[in-house]
């Protein structure tokens, strides 16, 4: 696939998140101009990045979301404000929703005979406002999240212990890793991050001359209610061997999960591209 392709099925947030259903009596359906940013009262939108092929044959269909408050963050419990429908309400979605974007947090595998006609739908209700979105199979929203074709560009490789194993592209697994702790008590997150550190610079003049870039992040994707993550540095220093190491303070007892992100020069989502980055999973019991 080329990036014009690509570019065509990831439609950007701006736009896609004017295609949902609002929940608005007599709007259904309509697509509706957005109003202005706030820093609290907006809504969080579900975004369907697209969805790809993977080597078992099986499909995983990739979303994120766009919380449209600039200072707001909202924890939405899985159910009936946070729900995926058909097989849910908790298909993995996360109930931490942090301001603006959050790219390709989580997917949905499905059969290698779902079909094209079948739909999932992922509701938000946020701050009284409702919206969904529609996933599936759905023409010209097919994606290559492991390699751009138009710059051979491929995603960071997420390690969490030397003999275990690597993580690249889309969370597709429940928990890279288990930790366990106690509320109040700083959790030591440890990773290694590496990547071919492509320079993506192609026929951009933008790109010329730019330095490779690798960051790594921390993220608290689903949590108890109230329960509130503090980072000690969201976004650790690179060593050179690309180890990092922060901490993660935890308000509350209970299970969370953590996002483990790398971003290469790629940036925020790859540009809009959906390559090239990696998010992966860590489970951790506070007590």
């Amino acid at each position: 696939m080329n990036r014009l392709v690509s570019l065509r099925s990831i439609v950007p947030m701006a736009a896609a998140a004017a295609v949902v259903t609002l929940s608005l009596a007599g709007l259904e359906g309509r697509q509706l101009p957005l109003p202005a940013l706030k820093d609290s009262g907006e809504a969080v939108y579900p975004a369907f990045e697209g969805w790809f092929q993977n080597a078992d044959g099986s499909y995983s269909l990739l979303l994120g979301f766009y919380n449209r408050n600039f200072k707001q963050t909202l924890d939405i419990p899985v159910g009936p404000n946070n729900i995926v429908e058909p097989g849910g309400p908790d298909l993995g979605q996360p109930t931490h929703f942090t301001p603006r974007r959050g790219w390709g947090v989580f997917a949905i595998k499905v059969p290698k005979d779902f079909g094209s006609e079948k739909r999932y739908t992922w509701t938000i209700v946020a701050n009284g406002k409702k919206a969904s979105v529609p996933v599936g199979l759905i023409k010209d929203y097919q994606i290559e999240p492991y390699k751009d074709e138009a710059e051979g560009n491929t995603p960071p490789v997420l390690k969490f212990t030397p003999t275990g194993k690597s993580f690249t592209g889309p969370p597709l697994e429940p928990t890279a890793l288990q930790l366990a702790g106690t509320v109040g008590q700083p959790v030591t997150l440890e990773v290694t991050t590496t990547d071919d550190m492509h320079k993506e610079e192609g026929e951009n003049p933008a790109f010329a001359g730019r330095i490779p870039r690798l960051v790594q992040s921390w993220h608290h994707h689903r949590g108890p209610a109230g329960g509130e993550v503090k980072f000690s540095e969201q976004r650790p220093k690179i060593a050179e061997n690309g180890h990092t190491s922060t901490t993660a303070t935890f308000s509350v007892a209970g299970e969370y999960v953590l996002r483990a992100q790398a971003n290469d020069n790629s940036g925020e989502g790859g540009g809009g591209f959906q390559c090239c980055w990696t998010n992966a999973y860590v489970k951790v019991t506070i007590k």
